[in-house]
């Protein structure tokens, strides 16, 4: 998982911390991994354990202060993006790398238009006049499977359903034809005919457009179907990382067997629902030890008192546990 000769991004240990009142939540301690050129990596775990927080570290979107960032590298291309000026950056996001946002109403701008919102990416990072950049944008809301994009550019989010907003975000996010494609929680306030019909044009733009797909998710259904490769995160750290096919079949961390445990299987009894005991820990108040031990049903002595490495078990298969 760590390969870097086709590396389109690697993240090596980065550190992203928010100083509070209360004290210093490390959201992201150490987090390493990498994506190849048109390849898709799912980011699983429940809420509070780093994924957005990774994903806003690479675009440069942490607001400082609080959030800053305390170490590693996040090299694209061979720049390291944290090097960049903030200049720099803008011509970067939305260009080189686009995001989706989780909730597309807090994302667009209700004042303008969704053809105006688009237009004005195209316009900045390609250099075209505004008749041009309207001609892209109706081709780019085609290309998303809305329909009468000539009217729909010129409507404001508000009059478009939930559906139709997170696919006009895609246009936008799209626009450009960036190399790198984060898609935090896509998905997450869609019902599920929708959803299918998303994370299906997602997969149909990327072997169009040849990006690389970070895709950020609870849901380890989506990711099955979705992603070659997978890293599991828990409280801040990469607890496993393989492909798709061994996280699934042979997966080793007792976190990721939890996650698994707790997917809802048609031939079972509701009884028979796996759940993981306890709770995400206060990131105030990390355990010492391996962050996962006080819900670990195989917890050992030394679980309680020193934390374990992201070792690699087999080629490409790194877990992060004494067992």
């Amino acid at each position: 998982m760590q390969e870097t000769g086709n590396s389109l991004l690697e993240i090596r240990d980065l550190k992203t911390y928010f100083y509070t009142e209360e004290g210093v939540v490390k959201a992201v301690d150490g987090v390493s991994f990498s994506i190849g050129k048109g390849e898709t990596l799912g980011i699983v775990g429940e809420s509070g354990c780093g994924k957005s927080v990774t994903s806003l570290s690479i675009m440069r979107l942490i607001a400082n202060p609080p959030g800053r960032n305390m170490g590693g590298e996040i090299i694209f291309e061979g720049m390291d993006l944290l090097k960049k000026t903030e200049a720099e950056m803008r011509m970067i996001r939305g260009n080189l790398i686009s995001m989706i946002f989780q909730e597309p109403m807090t994302s667009l701008d209700p004042v303008f238009t969704i053809g105006n919102q688009i237009m004005e990416a195209i316009m900045l990072h390609q250099n075209l006049k505004w008749a041009q950049a309207r001609a892209k944008t109706i081709d780019m809301l085609k290309l998303v499977g809305i329909p009468s994009p000539e009217r729909r550019t010129d409507e404001y989010p508000h009059q478009m359903s939930g559906g139709m907003r997170q696919r006009a975000m895609i246009a936008m996010a799209l626009s450009c034809r960036p190399k790198l494609l984060i898609a935090d929680e896509p998905t997450t306030a869609l019902d599920v005919t929708i959803q299918a019909q998303i994370l299906n044009l997602m997969k149909q733009l990327k072997e169009e457009l040849g990006m690389a797909i970070i895709l950020i998710t609870h849901n380890l259904g989506v990711v099955a179907e979705f992603c070659k490769k997978i890293i599991v995160m828990y409280a801040g750290k990469v607890v496993e990382a393989a492909d798709a096919l061994t996280i699934f079949k042979n997966p080793r961390h007792p976190y990721t067997l939890g996650l698994l445990g707790s997917i809802p299987k048609l031939h079972e009894d509701r009884e028979r629902l796996q759940i993981i005991e306890g709770e995400v820990p206060d990131p105030l108040g990390l355990p010492t030890g391996c962050r996962f031990y006080p819900r670990c049903p195989n917890v050992r002595g030394i679980c309680r008192k020193k934390e374990p490495e992201l070792m690699e078990i087999k080629p490409g298969h790194r877990v992060m546990c004494w067992l």
